[in-house]
């Protein structure tokens, strides 16, 4: 039977940060959001950041902690990685502060740099262009976290004959200020770094 490997794991609750089950301390500042808050702790200099939608920003955000752990640099270009991401709610974090700009025709505003994060799978676009990943970059959407059918994607997305030997996949949620994230960067090979085998029994300890 294929088996997957995970070689590093994030989690991103709305409260707190956790790389490969260790909890990372974040330093809060009031005035700015929890994931402003993460982007600062993590001195990444990446001004587009805040051009991002929330969804955007909290992808962003565990891809850089697992590309981190990778030891490459964002402007190497990576041929041989992809990114598969799944959520819930798509993009209607972002499409509810849309519609608020089109709503009244009385006062209609409607923003184009609002309106470009009306879709789910930009976050992946963001990591991919951020990461210079090459392959492929696809989002799904489905009821909740499932280990299995993530399991599944992932064997495919690793199949023979792609060329891809690396993976970021994982759930990528975030709606009405809760976020709930967690990112693996796997393989169909074991090494020096990995964490352990995907299984049912393993992911549930990433969610802390």
């Amino acid at each position: 039977m294929a088996e997957l490997f995970i070689q590093s794991a994030v989690r991103i609750t709305s409260d707190q940060v956790w790389v490969d089950g260790e909890k990372i301390s974040i330093k809060k500042e009031e005035e700015v959001s929890w994931l402003t808050n993460i982007y600062r702790n993590l001195d990444i200099q990446y001004p587009k950041f805040f051009k991002m939608d929330n969804l955007c920003k909290a992808g962003f955000l565990a891809a850089e902690m697992l590309m981190g752990k990778s030891g490459l640099e964002p402007t190497e270009e990576k041929r041989d990685w992809s990114v598969l991401l799944f959520n819930r709610s798509s993009s209607l974090d972002n499409d509810q502060s849309y519609q608020q700009t089109i709503a009244d025709s009385a006062n209609y505003f409607p923003s184009p740099a609002v309106f470009v994060y009306t879709l789910s799978n930009i976050v992946t676009g963001e990591i991919a262009i951020r990461n210079k990943i090459m392959g492929e970059s696809c989002s799904y959407i489905m009821d909740n976290f499932d280990a299995d059918i993530l399991y599944e994607t992932g064997l495919i997305g690793l199949s023979e004959g792609k060329g891809i030997d690396h993976l970021l996949i994982g759930w990528v949620e975030f709606l009405d200020d809760t976020c709930d994230v967690l990112l693996f960067h796997v393989t169909k090979e074991k090494n020096g770094k990995t964490i352990c085998p995907w299984n049912n029994v393993g992911i549930k300890k990433f969610f802390l």
